[in-house]
This record gives C-alpha cells, sequence and structure tokens, in this order.
C-alpha cells in the first residue's frame, strides 16, 4: 500500500487536474463552436478538483492537525466552486438581454 506521503501526492494531482479542466470548462463557454464541451468539461473540472482537495485534505488531517490557514484556503475553494457553479447556473436561465 503506497505512503501516506504518496498518496497525498496523488491526491494533488487529481485536484490540479480537476482545476484544469474546471479552466478548460469556463473558457470554452466563450466560443461558440466548443461551447456544447463546457457544461460537461465544468463539471468534469469541479468533480475531480472537489475529489482530489478534499481527499488531499482527510489525508493531511490523519498526519497532523491542519493549521487554521489551511482549513480556510480549503473552505474559500469550495465556495468559489459553488460560486461558480452558481454563475454558470445564472447564465443558463437567466433570458439574455438584446
Amino acid at each position: 500500500m503506497p505512503s501516506v506521503s504518496a498518496r497525498i501526492k496523488s491526491a494533488e494531482l487529481l485536484s490540479g487536474i480537476g482545476a484544469t479542466v474546471l479552466g478548460l470548462g469556463l473558457g470554452l463557454l466563450a466560443p461558440m463552436p466548443m461551447q456544447r464541451f463546457a457544461l460537461p468539461l465544468l463539471g468534469a473540472g469541479v468533480l475531480l478538483h472537489g475529489a482530489g482537495m478534499t481527499l488531499k485534505h482527510r489525508l493531511e488531517i490523519g498526519e497532523r492537525e491542519p493549521q487554521w490557514w489551511e482549513l480556510a484556503v480549503f473552505w474559500a475553494c469550495w465556495a468559489g466552486l459553488l460560486a461558480t457553479l452558481g454563475s454558470v447556473a445564472y447564465l443558463l436561465v437567466a433570458p439574455s438581454s438584446g
């Protein structure tokens, strides 16, 4: 079984991939020909990034007590992900002006 340190590195990688996919999804919202890929990429990015950072957080708690700022960054990231999802949902259902 891999060490906790190796599992933390894997969780960081998963989180980073999720953040990248999330960024790709946000970037694809604008160009019309690629827009059909935007929502699946956004969803995948949120799931991967959220899973990776949560797994890393849980593994690190098993090794040591987290610092206050680590908890703040963790929850701020979740707030940002939820704000992103809320903004996208609003843009999808809001009537377009024009």
